[in-house]
């Protein structure tokens, strides 16, 4: 199942920066609901699409929403900078 949706670049600041892509809430609730039996300690595997960047990797749970993360190749190769709003498609990635 595709979602697209827009969304900022935002930093969660811990020992070392993240960068994550917001999920809008209303979406978040339906992938929830999508990827009941899925999930694992609160995450959900997820194929995504940024443009021409492809990548895979887990949502991540955050006060009720989920956040895609960002490693450091996927913003370059994308050109993703802080605070950007940004265009995505998940797909939930099959199991196994």
């Amino acid at each position: 199942m595709e979602f697209t949706f827009s969304g900022p670049v935002v930093e969660w600041r811990g020992p070392a920066p993240y960068f994550f892509l917001e999920v809008p809430d209303e979406l978040s609730e339906d992938i929830k609901e999508a990827a009941r039996g899925q999930e694992y300690w609160g995450q959900v595997a997820v194929d995504v699409q940024v443009g021409e960047t492809g990548f895979r990797t887990a949502l991540f749970p955050k006060d009720g929403r989920y956040l895609v993360p960002l490693r450091v190749a996927v913003r370059r190769e994308a050109g993703l900078e802080l605070g950007q709003v940004v265009d995505a498609a998940l797909d939930l990635a099959p199991r196994g």
